[in-house]
């Protein structure tokens, strides 16, 4: 079976694996500890506190699980790889929303690092898709859920 490749930077590179450690050596002994503690209360058959932590115990487990294979399957996208002429991965673009004027700046990143709050857009969100290729002063059409919205690269930078 074919793992679907994970496109990161080197910032998302780093998270993932902060994290990973973070549970590996902090969550997993921390939940350790609160399932000793929960035995410790008797009976386990109707202990809330010893099923909270076999549960917690389970998803932090799932969670090492996933991140070894995201690691596992990553493709690393360096800044070097990054050209500013057109719209790639690792990219931070300036686009203005030609209907209200309105610019924002989105770091087009692989769907394992997106952050709409962040503004770090995934390469297949429908800005990203569109956008993706494109060059300096190009206007491209987004279809979103209320219609199409028309964006003009502004900037492309590192």
């Amino acid at each position: 079976m074919n793992d679907k490749q994970i496109i990161l930077t080197q910032e998302g590179l780093r998270k993932l694996e902060d994290e990973l450690e973070n549970l590996k050596s902090v969550k997993r002994r921390e939940v350790a500890e609160r399932i000793k503690v929960a035995i410790g209360y008797g009976d386990i058959s109707e202990n809330s506190e010893y099923e909270d932590a076999k549960n917690e115990q389970a998803f932090i487990e799932g969670r090492i699980i996933t991140l070894e294979k995201m690691l596992r399957n990553a493709r690393i996208i360096n800044n070097d790889d990054i050209d500013i002429d057109t719209v790639s991965i690792g990219s931070i673009v300036t686009v203005e929303d030609l209907e209200f004027g309105d610019t924002m700046e989105y770091s087009i990143v692989g769907t394992a690092e997106s952050d709409p709050l962040q503004n770090k857009i995934s390469n297949e969100s429908p800005v990203g898709k569109a956008i993706l290729g494109k060059k300096k002063g190009t206007v491209v059409e987004v279809s979103v859920p209320v219609g199409i919205i028309q964006y003009k690269i502004l900037d492309i930078k590192k």
